[in-house]
């Protein structure tokens, strides 16, 4: 199928030939819609944690982390420019109509760029995008007098001025202070130190794209002493970038490899699914997972915190208990009050079905089975109420086997011409704003092979475009829906205040991210 120069070009990327034949597999024969048995709710696959459990499992946290390494894992990959749409549409729009005018923003449904306009000043990066102009001789109140609103956005955007549209989300100014400004970054770092610390030490991991690399590593060296210095903490920041081993091949619109016009196969990212090879690479014992542009400012910071450190603390609770039946199985003959203890915690705790043969086993075949039912990594998904915002829902999913598990499900992965599956999708009652802390080790303190607990019938195929022409690509399954399938699942409900954060520009102007 590939000739020599496309077999090199494979093989340059670390994938295996069989990789690239199953994914134009699933372009044939696509992938399974997720079966729905119920949504999951508060009292039927969401916990809620009343004041005095709250307490306790922060205790835990407090406690136990003292000795454990934690890593606070941050996606920050994320482009910048999907922020800026509605301005770039407004931008190619002035070019092409010779407009900037007051009466193009209403004409052409273009207020959220004059709600941006007109509240510049509100902006972590004003001062910023003033003092560029002003370099180049432009001033903002004549500006806005000439209404001449291209050449602000223009300065924002573009590498002439501030180049926002180039940078990763994580590296533009969100938060102003009294000492100045933050960018989303130096809000993890400090978040970290509230509880992603062991010890003295704060871990933050970071994945970004290869092209932004060194702007990262510049900001770090930027601020990092000066943290360290204010909060009495040692970081340890580390970065990865996507392995090029998890892009996926592109097809045409007829399921066959997509080659350009030199001859070359197109491959692209795999999305956020293929964090879960770097994720698989870090050695700690509990990670903390989420997106980059959730962030508060400090004064907002303390709930985030409390609820951080309880669904730390419940995963504890549950690994601690885990750990010790696993312990106990892990004897040559643990015996039956052994067995029977951990098939409870099994049913009760985990919420698996034990399967109606189970005790038509031998002893030795039931620890087995217990064994390889308890012995996965957990996570514990914050869950907030459902209010408009996208996410992945929670709910109760049937596998291929009829097991049911909790899930994290995206509205793609439902059947929206099933009523019955659109009916139990339409009922979910929160979602999951990736809010994960994940236990990665097993009762012997081992790293688990993360890739062992991935589904692979989970991905997503969408229509793109390359050189006018349509071609179909593939994402691996996501991170926290197919990647971590097969993990041990919790949900805790979680308020929204813990959810904030930036996909549009104007998003800065919520009330959350204001100073005080």
């Amino acid at each position: 199928m590939f000739n020599e120069k496309q077999t090199r070009q494979i093989q340059s990327k670390g994938i295996g030939i069989e990789t690239i034949e199953m994914q134009l597999t699933n372009f044939r024969n696509g992938f399974p819609f997720a079966k729905l048995d119920r949504p999951a709710i508060v009292g039927d696959g969401i916990e809620k944690l009343d004041d005095n459990t709250l307490g306790s499992y922060i205790n835990l946290f407090d406690k136990e982390t003292k000795n454990l390494k934690v890593i606070k894992f941050v996606p920050a990959s994320g482009a910048a420019s999907r922020m800026f749409k509605n301005l770039y549409e407004f931008l190619e729009d002035s070019k092409i109509s010779g407009r900037s005018d007051m009466d193009s923003f209403s004409d052409k449904g273009f207020n959220s760029v004059y709600n941006f306009l007109y509240s510049n000043w509100k902006f972590a990066f004003y001062k910023d995008l003033n003092a560029v102009l002003e370099k180049d001789g432009f001033h903002l109140k004549q500006l806005f007098r000439d209404q001449d609103y291209s050449v602000i956005i223009d300065y924002l955007l573009n590498d002439k001025g501030l180049g926002y549209g180039n940078l990763p989300k994580g590296l533009l100014k969100f938060h102003d202070y009294n000492d100045g400004a933050r960018v989303p970054l130096e809000e993890h770092l400090v978040e970290a130190i509230n509880y992603g610390r062991s010890g003295n030490v704060a871990n933050v991991h970071f994945t970004v794209s290869p092209e932004h690399l060194t702007k990262f590593q510049e900001q770090v060296e930027k601020v990092k002493e000066m943290y360290e210095d204010r909060f009495g903490i040692k970081f340890h920041i580390s970065f990865s970038m996507q392995k090029p081993s998890t892009d996926t091949i592109a097809v045409d619109m007829d399921n066959e490899p997509f080659v350009d016009k030199d001859g070359n196969l197109l491959f692209r990212p795999g999305g956020h699914g293929a964090l879960i090879e770097n994720l698989n690479d870090l050695d700690g014992d509990i990670v903390f997972i989420k997106n980059i542009d959730n962030v508060v400012p400090d004064r907002l910071k303390d709930e985030t915190t409390k609820y951080k450190k309880a669904i730390g603390g419940f995963l504890l609770s549950v690994q601690n208990e885990l750990f010790n039946h696993l312990v106990k199985l892990d004897q040559e003959n643990p015996g039956k009050d052994a067995l029977a203890a951990a098939k409870k915690f099994a049913e009760e705790k985990i919420k698996i079905s034990i399967p109606e043969d189970y005790y038509l086993l031998s002893e030795s075949a039931r620890k087995d089975y217990l064994i390889s039912q308890l012995n996965k990594p957990i996570r514990v998904c914050g869950m907030v109420k459902n209010e408009g915002e996208p996410g992945g829902g929670p709910f109760w999913v049937q596998n291929s086997k009829g097991e049911v598990s909790l899930q994290i499900v995206e509205s793609s992965q439902v059947d929206q011409n099933d009523p019955e599956q659109k009916e139990i999708s339409n009922a979910a009652t929160h979602f999951n704003p990736v809010d994960l802390v994940c236990g990665i080790k097993n009762y012997k303190g081992e790293s688990f092979d993360l890739h062992a607990f991935v589904d692979p019938e989970t991905g997503f195929i969408s229509v793109k475009s390359k050189d006018g022409k349509n071609l179909k690509a593939q994402e691996l399954p996501g991170l926290w829906n197919g990647a971590m399938a097969n993990w041990i699942t919790f949900f805790v409900e979680v308020p929204i205040i813990t959810f904030n954060p930036v996909k549009t520009v104007n998003d800065l102007l919520r009330e959350q991210h204001q100073p005080e």
